[in-house]
């Protein structure tokens, strides 16, 4: 039986590019695409180009609906809740990247294995500017194991990459929603807090279009580095560990018992005295995927900015 994927597309004032980003959707190497799109209240081409493609989809269903207007995070968060049961696997999709013909495929083919437990594609990325031109640089390779003790503490691919099957949908829809930082990373920690499997393919599956603005896709970089170590000392890495430790401690129930424990020793890495704080980090066994972050982390909870 041929599986089915939606893409969960989530646009803004995105006329520009969102043509190319359909097309590469639409020429996917597989059948049985449907696309929902949730708008947040564009006011350039964006809905008629939408609308467009709409009534010339020929892989599945179109459909157009109106978005929060509270930010992308929470624009791609009501799109997993408006989503029908009637697909297999679904796929977070931005506005202005170009998905690779076999992106979908390769996402399924880790999926189907994996039926019995929530499970979540993710990759690499390559860079392209403004104009579409490839500038030679792919995001960071990560090479150590993706887990709850490394969610808690990092988000290692973006939500364009992500795809899910249906049993992690269903996970985070079982979910108490809370202010998060971003829907991919809630999804990262969420799906392997259950105990699921997450995939993350060393291969690029897009070209990721990067604007002035765009830090993400500077993420190797020293200058990027330096900015996060700011961000640290500054207390804005403090303020992204509490929003996920009240969404996570308010959905104890969808995590499994040993990590039930990392939250709690991670919880404890932020309160308490100097010497409590770095054995409950230890215990909690949290990591990041590079040396300099590491070293980024326990800087973070000597300072009491973890």
């Amino acid at each position: 039986m041929t599986s089915t994927t939606t893409v969960l597309l989530c646009t803004y004032n995105g006329g520009n590019h969102l043509h190319q980003q359909l097309d590469s959707v639409l020429n996917q190497s597989i059948d049985n695409i449907n696309v929902l799109a949730s708008d947040d209240g564009s006011s350039d081409n964006t809905l008629a180009i939408l609308k467009k493609y709409k009534l010339s989809w020929t892989k599945g269903y179109f459909k157009i609906l109106a978005g929060p207007q509270k930010g992308f995070a929470e624009n791609f968060l009501s799109l997993t809740y408006k989503a029908k049961a009637d697909s297999d696997y679904f796929a977070f999709c931005d506005q202005d990247d170009i998905w690779k013909k076999d992106k979908l495929k390769r996402a399924i083919k880790f999926l189907k294995s994996k039926e019995k437990t929530p499970a979540l594609y993710c990759s690499r990325t390559e860079m392209i500017n403004e104009l579409g031109t490839s500038i030679n640089q792919l995001s960071p390779l990560f090479k150590k194991k993706p887990s709850f003790a490394n969610a808690i503490v990092q988000s290692i691919a973006g939500g364009n990459t992500m795809v899910l099957n249906s049993r992690a949908l269903n996970l985070i829809r079982a979910a108490r929603l809370r202010k998060v930082v971003s829907h991919d990373w809630w999804t990262y920690m969420l799906v392997t807090g259950a105990g699921g499997s997450v995939f993350y393919d060393p291969e690029p599956s897009l070209l990721y279009r990067q604007h002035a603005n765009n830090l993400i896709g500077a993420n190797g970089n020293f200058s990027a580095r330096m900015k996060r170590l700011r961000m640290l000392i500054k207390g804005e890495f403090r303020d992204w560990t509490s929003l996920h430790i009240k969404a996570l401690q308010d959905n104890q129930a969808l995590l499994n018992k040993a990590n039930k424990k990392i939250l709690e020793n991670i919880t404890f890495s932020q309160q308490e005295s100097l010497l409590k704080r770095v054995s409950s980090f230890k215990k909690s066994n949290a990591y990041r995927q590079t040396m300099p972050g590491n070293i980024a982390l326990w800087i973070a909870v000597l300072l009491k900015k973890l």
